[in-house]
């Protein structure tokens, strides 16, 4: 306890010493104030001297080398009252740096807050409610709705759903059935259930993520403090300087003098009053930096990490269409649902009622309502008999129509998931859920690349078909699918040996990723997570987009120090020169120290200040006839796409497979190479040349709307060419003639914004 206060202990008694020594000087007790004013001196050189005999065990260089000279030395040459002030000035800079660092502490401290306490066990004479560490091997529990699992264990219930996206990333409840084995960090969403124990709590896979989690941590490469970089050079300078002084005049105090006015409390003071500042700024926006690290680590990140659900998602489901089989209304059918919706708390039935309420439905009270965990719902909602959920709970024993497969195929393309919908034992309609892209997090990913971020890969546990719609949606640079917990530390760890790298993540499986980056950011608006005490940063606000304002803050605050450290490096220079030729005296020397400090801690504060405006840049005609010159290279892929997508459904089958299969791979390999050069080259420039934060944001929404074109037209080449059935021929004349018409306008809207930028 008395290590970690330490630093604000060596201020409280530098202050006392220093303040009584100047009572005793008062009081005309000069060799009181003496002894007083060298006491706190002797115990700052006692701490100096320990910390630097362990840095130099470690090959390690600091300025504080300087200060223990410039101490020791006004204390041999009989000045008291100079070692004093500048012990004083020390244990201030120290302990300014020490506040910084405080929150630090609580990084891991409450991981296991979510994890459960208790665990409820199954006996013969009934239930009993037992610590989590007392779950014992072949025990039974129960686990309720809304609880979360304690222990891994098998399920003994005939089905379980479960919310899995603290630890899978998928943002879907999904459906367990007996026998499987259940993972401890997943929620209960549906009827209470029963698993046998397979192992303890402390064997189990949220405690293995836990562990991850600290390792990941203790793994990371230390920061140098900003300030001992500088010390490689500035020491050496200062004792030839000091040295010089001496042997060309003779006189011991003017080296002295110089070791003063050395004293590096510009550098050590410049670097924790900026990053106070700058973490106050961010704080003030609703980001929490837990230390001045992070900040300075935060400031160099040129690779960014994300997770899928609720990172670059909203994580929660949301009702995306209403498919009708027949001439049924939509909103009718919604209604039904969400009436008979309003009896189970399942995250689908919520997701139906919200939408329900938003089109400002009137709902009817549900009756005889029956939930089959993992299937669905079923019961009577105005005299009608209602079930929704799988298609075979909906519709038991039906056979497949084609609408049924048509509508199974657009579930699969378009990477979502449904529930059918039965009226009085009539199959008529389907209702189509997603985990939309946050509306922010395409600008987010702009201006992340327009801040030089070098790439931006998306890490997720989700299946591969899920997560490359949502990286299309994005503007993701690179996608990893269905990785554990240990593949995302892993991709993490290799890219750190490259670039200095930064992951964003929200759910328990992110902690450890989290906390083996360079910087960890978590989306910590829904409370305190495994991912929120991981990770260096939280955004508080649930928003994405404050992940470029942190970035912003923290290049500025480290550029705002530099600036500090560099400036009172100089300031003291120029003071080391005139006291080496004896026009500075120790004391006085002290007292324009003192002056320096002022100056440094001014420019300090100036981190809490606004942020920069980005300098616009003009626009040169190189880039508008580069433009120009592509799409003219691209008009006979144009000309094809136009004339496939007219009477591509007429076609012979045999040469409409044929041709999809060409047409798709020019537009993978020229048409959609244009337009991602175009992202990543060309759209940064005009950004930069234009007024606004992100002037390119619609142009770069028709970008992420071909690439998922493409990517669909390219599944349904793939069906269509295996089985014709699989894909009609009308589906992909449909996508021919979005993508056809999509392009066109685009094309158009380009040409148009260059021809006023080449006249501006």
């Amino acid at each position: 306890m008395l290590a970690k206060w330490l630093d604000p202990l060596l201020l409280l008694l530098t202050a006392l010493t220093l303040l009584a020594g100047g009572i005793a000087l008062v009081g005309q007790k000069p060799e009181w104030a003496s002894v007083c004013w060298a006491a706190g001196s002797l115990v700052m050189c006692a701490v100096l001297l320990i910390e630097i005999v362990r840095r130099l065990a470690r090959r390690e260089a600091g300025v504080d080398l300087i200060a223990l000279l410039s101490i020791t030395a006004a204390l041999l040459f009989g000045q008291a009252l100079v070692s004093a002030v500048i012990a004083l000035m020390l244990a201030t800079g120290r302990t300014l740096e020490f506040f910084t660092k405080q929150r630090a502490d609580r990084e891991l401290r409450a991981l296991i807050d979510r994890a459960p306490r208790f665990a409820w066990l199954q006996e013969a004479d009934g239930l009993r409610k037992v610590p989590v560490e007392q779950v014992e091997l072949n025990q039974t529990v129960l686990v309720r709705l809304g609880e979360v699992i304690p222990v891994d264990g098998r399920l003994l219930s005939p089905a379980a759903t479960l919310d899995e996206s603290a630890l899978s990333g998928e943002s879907l409840p999904v459906t367990r059935r007996e026998g499987e084995q259940l993972h401890s960090g997943v929620s209960n969403v549906g009827a209470p259930i029963l698993l046998i124990a397979t192992r303890t709590a402390a064997q189990s896979t949220y405690a293995g993520i836990v562990q991850m989690a600290e390792a990941a941590r203790r793994s990371r490469a230390p920061f140098v403090r900003l300030a001992d970089r500088y010390a490689v050079f500035f020491i050496p300078l200062t004792l030839l300087i000091a040295g010089l002084a001496w042997h060309l005049s003779g006189d011991p105090l003017r080296a002295l003098a110089v070791l003063v006015v050395a004293t590096p409390c510009p550098l050590i003071l410049a670097v924790p009053i900026a990053f106070m500042s700058g973490i106050s700024r961010a704080a003030r926006r609703g980001i929490l930096i837990k230390d001045g690290t992070t900040l300075e680590a935060l400031a160099g990140v040129k690779q960014v990490f994300l997770d899928k659900t609720g990172t670059l998602t909203s994580g929660h489901a949301r009702l995306q269409s209403i498919e009708v089989n027949g001439l049924s209304d939509p909103q009718r059918l919604l209604g039904l649902a969400a009436s008979l919706a309003q009896a189970s708390t399942h995250p689908i039935c919520q997701a139906i009622v919200e939408a329900a309420h938003q089109r400002r439905l009137p709902l009817s009270v549900p009756q005889v309502v029956e939930e089959s965990p993992g299937s669905g719902l079923c019961g009577r909602v105005d005299g009608q008999q209602v079930r929704f959920g799988t298609l075979s709970f909906a519709h038991e024993g039906a056979a497949a129509t084609d609408w049924v497969a048509a509508m199974l195929r657009h579930m699969d393309y378009l990477a979502c998931s449904g529930s059918f919908i039965d009226v009085d034992g009539k199959l008529v309609g389907l209702l189509v859920f997603s985990d939309n892209v946050r509306r922010e997090t395409p600008q987010t990913l702009r201006r992340l690349r327009n801040r030089g971020i070098e790439k931006i890969v998306m890490l997720t546990g989700d299946r591969l078909e899920t997560a490359e719609m949502i990286a299309l949606s994005a503007g993701i640079d690179e996608l990893r699918a269905g990785l554990t917990p240990e593949d995302k530390v892993r991709a993490v760890q290799q890219a750190g040996l490259h670039a200095s790298t930064l992951m964003v993540g929200d759910g328990i499986n992110d902690a450890p990723a989290l906390a083996a980056a360079n910087v960890g950011v978590a989306m910590g608006a829904s409370g305190a997570t495994a991912s929120a005490q991981a990770a260096g940063v939280v955004l508080l606000v649930d928003r994405l987009d404050r992940l470029v304002e942190a970035l912003d803050i923290a290049r500025r605050t480290r550029s705002i120090a530099r600036q500090g450290v560099l400036a009172g490096m100089g300031m003291s220079l120029l003071a080391m020169g005139v006291a080496a030729l004896g026009y500075l005296p120790p004391l006085i020397g002290a007292m324009v120290q003192e002056g320096i400090d002022v100056v440094i801690i001014l420019s300090a504060l100036r981190a809490q200040g606004p942020l920069w405006k980005q300098r616009k840049q003009q626009l040169t005609a190189e880039y508008i006839d580069r433009l120009q010159h592509e799409h003219e290279q691209l008009a006979a892929v144009l000309n094809d796409l136009h004339q496939m997508a007219n009477d591509f459904a007429q076609r012979p089958l045999a040469q409409a497979q044929t041709d999809l299969v060409a047409l798709v791979d020019k537009l993978q390999t020229s048409l959609a190479q244009h337009e991602h050069e175009d992202e990543n080259t060309l759209y940064p420039v005009l950004t930069r040349s234009m007024p606004g934060e992100d002037p390119m944001s619609t142009m770069s929404h028709a970008h992420r709307e071909i690439f998922g074109l493409i990517h669909l037209l390219a599944r349904m080449s793939s069906d269509f060419s295996a089985a014709p059935a699989t894909a009609p021929a009308d589906e992909i004349q449909h996508q021919l003639i979005r993508l056809d018409t999509l392009v066109r306008l685009h094309f158009d809207q380009e040409e148009e914004l260059f021809h006023y930028l080449d006249w501006r």
